[in-house]
C-alpha cells in the first residue's frame, strides 16, 4: 500500500519533470504547521519547502484563510515590497497530483520558541528583536495593495462578528468569551486606511537566525485590514510562550517595537492602546481558532494528535482574556 511519502514522492517527480528539475532527494515531512503540511527536499542544488493541505485538500472551516495559491501571490507581492520572505519557486499545477500549495526556497534558522527566547545562540536576535518585528512589520504594511490578488478586507468590527459567528456555531457557553467579545465591542477602535496584514505574525511563523530575523512565514490569513492587527497578535498572551513579563513574544517591550515600527514608515496611527485592543482580541481570536482545530479533529477531517492537543487549549485563552480585562496581564 502507497504510504503518504510515497504518494508526495511520486508528486513531486511529476513537479521535477514539468519543471525541468533534477529528481527530488531527501524528502521528509517536517513538524508544525498545524492547518498545512510541510515536507523539505532537494532538487539538485535547490534546497526547497513544499507546503500543501493535508492530504493535499484544503481544511474548509468558517475561518479559513486564503488558498494557497493566493498566499504564493501574498509572498511574493511582500517579498517585492522589502519584507523578509521566502521566495516562492513554483506554485503546484493540477497536473502534479499534489493538490493545491506551492515550492518555495529553504531558508535556514529556528523557529521554536522556546530556544528562541533562551538558547544563548540567540542572544544576539533577542537584542534586536524589538527592532526586526518592527521594521517587518512595517514593512509587511507598506506592500502596494494593487501588488495583491484580491484578499478578504476585514475591520476590528468585522473581525469580531466572524470571529463571534464562528464561536456561536461551536454552541458558544463559555463566559469568558461572552464578556470578551461584549468588552471589545464597546472598545472598537476608529477606522484607519486597510493595509495588508499577514494575520498570524508571532513567534513559530517567524524565522530567527543568530544574527536576527530572516523570515515571515505562513501567510494563510493574510487580508487587508488594520495594521496594528499585526502587532496585537505577536502581543497576545499565548504566543509569549510563557514569558508573560515581556508582551512581545516574551522577548521584547511594546514600546520598542512600535518605536521600531514607526522609525521604519509605520502608520503613526498605530498607537499603543490600538495594539492593546488588538491583544485582547488575539486572546479570543485564539480561543475561537482552537475551537476550530477541535471541530477539525471532531469532524474527522483531519484527525492529527496535533489537532486535539491545540483544540484543548481554548481553555488557557479564557483565562488571558479575564486578566487582561481587569488589567492584571
Amino acid at each position: 500500500m502507497a504510504t503518504e511519502h510515497d504518494a508526495v514522492s511520486a508528486g513531486l517527480q511529476r513537479l521535477a519533470g514539468r519543471l525541468g528539475w533534477p529528481a527530488p532527494m531527501g524528502l521528509r515531512r517536517l513538524s508544525g504547521g498545524a492547518s498545512q503540511e510541510t515536507w523539505s527536499f532537494d532538487a539538485g542544488d535547490r534546497r526547497l519547502i513544499l507546503r500543501r493541505g493535508p492530504g493535499g485538500a484544503p481544511v474548509k472551516t468558517s475561518t479559513q484563510g486564503i488558498g494557497l495559491a493566493t498566499e504564493a501571490a501574498v509572498i511574493q507581492a511582500a517579498r517585492a515590497a522589502g519584507t523578509p520572505a521566502p521566495e516562492v519557486v513554483s506554485v503546484l499545477a493540477e497536473e502534479d497530483g499534489l493538490g493545491p500549495g506551492y515550492v518555495m526556497a529553504r531558508l535556514e534558522g529556528e523557529t521554536l520558541a522556546r530556544r528562541i527566547q533562551r538558547d544563548e545562540a540567540f542572544a544576539p536576535a533577542r537584542q534586536r528583536f524589538a527592532a526586526d518585528c518592527g521594521a517587518a512589520a512595517a514593512a509587511i504594511h507598506a506592500t502596494p495593495l494593487e501588488t495583491l490578488p484580491a484578499l478578504p478586507e476585514a475591520d476590528a468590527a468585522t473581525q469580531l462578528d466572524l470571529y463571534e459567528a464562528a464561536y456561536r456555531g461551536y454552541g458558544g457557553g463559555r463566559p469568558a468569551f461572552e464578556l470578551g467579545f461584549a468588552a471589545l465591542r464597546r472598545r472598537l477602535p476608529p477606522p484607519i486606511p486597510a493595509r495588508l496584514a499577514h494575520g498570524d505574525f508571532r513567534l513559530g511563523n517567524l524565522m530567527i537566525q543568530p544574527n536576527g530575523l530572516a523570515a515571515v512565514l505562513d501567510w494563510e490569513l493574510a487580508h487587508r485590514g488594520d495594521p496594528a492587527a499585526d502587532l496585537g497578535w505577536i502581543c497576545t498572551p499565548s504566543w509569549r510562550f510563557g514569558a508573560i513579563d515581556m508582551p512581545v513574544g516574551g522577548i521584547a517591550d511594546v514600546d520598542a517595537m512600535l518605536e521600531a515600527y514607526w522609525g521604519a514608515g509605520g502608520d503613526r496611527l498605530v498607537t499603543a492602546e490600538r495594539v492593546r485592543f488588538w491583544t485582547i482580541f488575539g486572546s479570543l481570536k485564539w480561543g475561537v481558532m482552537c475551537l476550530t482545530m477541535a471541530h477539525v479533529f471532531d469532524s474527522g477531517a483531519d484527525p492529527s494528535v496535533e489537532r486535539a492537543a491545540i483544540g484543548r487549549r481554548a481553555s488557557e485563552t479564557e483565562l488571558d482574556v479575564l486578566l487582561m480585562l481587569k488589567g492584571l496581564l
